[in-house]
């Protein structure tokens, strides 16, 4: 079976999270053990992000990497799992709110796929970047 970042660069719409993981260094460590849940954003929703602000994420290394280790949470995480808590602990450091209130929403971006699996854990797709605060 496929990592994660095996099935993120064949789904086709995940480039601009793929570069951006290459960016960080974190290819390694997403293709490792694991098990990891990774919410996803799609590459619409990092088009939602000026051009200029998100090339200067990608040329910072520091601040690219606590943004999308904000994207992951240990363990493998089902979707029938995710709803069941309120907040998830990132590998960032900083949790993440989940909410079921009509539809299920990681801080403010909705999940629209779930539970597509992987050698090492399991992708969610979500239509935003989400932000640590």
């Amino acid at each position: 079976m496929p990592t994660i970042v095996d099935v993120a660069v064949s789904a086709g719409k995940f480039n601009t999270l793929v570069q951006a993981v290459q960016a960080a260094g974190l290819v390694d460590a997403l293709n490792g053990e694991g098990p990891f849940t990774v919410f996803a954003p799609t590459d619409e929703a990092f088009a939602q992000i000026p051009a200029d602000t998100l090339q200067a994420v990608l040329n910072n290394k520091e601040q690219l990497t606590a943004i999308l280790t904000y994207h992951v949470v240990p363990g493998k995480l089902m979707a029938a799992d995710v709803v069941r808590s309120s907040q998830l602990q990132t590998l960032q450091g900083q949790s993440i709110t989940v909410s079921t209130e009509g539809g299920v929403k990681v801080d403010d971006a909705n999940v629209i796929q779930t539970d597509i699996e992987a050698d090492n854990g399991v992708i969610h797709v979500i239509d935003r970047v989400m932000m640590p605060r």
